[in-house]
């Protein structure tokens, strides 16, 4: 996972140097809320339902605040407080959970590699035999 302080709302510069540096060319914003998201309870329960992605997660905080929590390399949750300013990058592969914090209320810029793709795969044996999954854990042991 990786971590970079932006200074929202004056990011474009920083962003600009990341999406270019990470090849990262489309984004869009989601905002997380009851009176924002249709079908909120619904999708905020998929959302801390423990999943993975076949590619990067990357997510700035631009209002609001919620919190990521992902494993460790011993398996153990580890929770990330998002708040404005705060982009993280979550590697293909890595199981991951997300949900507001007591504001109940957060806007996230999203980025993407090409084309949006956001496909949650939960937990379990059909997700633990991605490639993506193995390299992951891979990596965790270097």
């Amino acid at each position: 996972m990786q971590y970079i302080k932006l200074n929202v709302p004056n990011h474009e510069e920083q962003l600009a140097k990341i999406r270019a540096e990470r090849n990262y060319t489309y984004n869009d914003t989601v905002t997380i809320s009851p009176t924002t998201l249709p079908n909120y309870e619904e999708k905020i329960k998929n959302f801390f339902t423990e999943h993975l992605h076949k590619d990067e997660e990357i997510r700035l905080c631009l209002e609001g605040g919620g919190m990521f929590d992902v494993r460790d390399a011993s398996d153990r949750w580890i929770r990330v407080h998002c708040h404005q300013g705060d982009l993280i990058v979550l590697p293909a592969g890595i199981y991951h959970r997300f949900k507001n914090d007591d504001t109940n209320y957060s806007k996230f810029m999203r980025l993407f590699q090409g084309e949006p793709v956001w496909t949650p795969y939960n937990r379990g044996k059909d997700a633990d035999a991605f490639p993506e999954r193995a390299a992951y854990v891979t990596s965790l042991k270097v």
